[in-house]
């Protein structure tokens, strides 16, 4: 999967594990998370699970948590 690149098919990503937040919204807004074997992780809409996947390093998912928890995009949510 090395040859992966960012903005592709999620239907293209044969056996992920698709998962989301236990605090997702119930009307089916939401992000879902899958792990890849390279060590990735892509990242889609729910509402499209065919549609468009992002694909980031451990690393990039790592540096988005943390600022996360840190609270760095709180003022996105409003």
């Amino acid at each position: 999967m090395d040859d992966i690149s960012n903005g592709m098919s999620a239907s293209e990503l044969e056996g992920a594990r698709w998962r989301k937040s236990a605090h997702s919204n119930p009307s089916g807004n939401c992000v879902e998370l899958a792990p890849l074997p390279d060590g990735g992780v892509a990242v889609r809409n729910s509402r499209h699970p065919a549609g468009p996947a992002l694909i980031y390093s451990r690393g990039e998912m790592a540096a988005f948590i943390q600022g996360a928890k840190d609270g760095e995009f709180d003022d996105l949510a409003f």
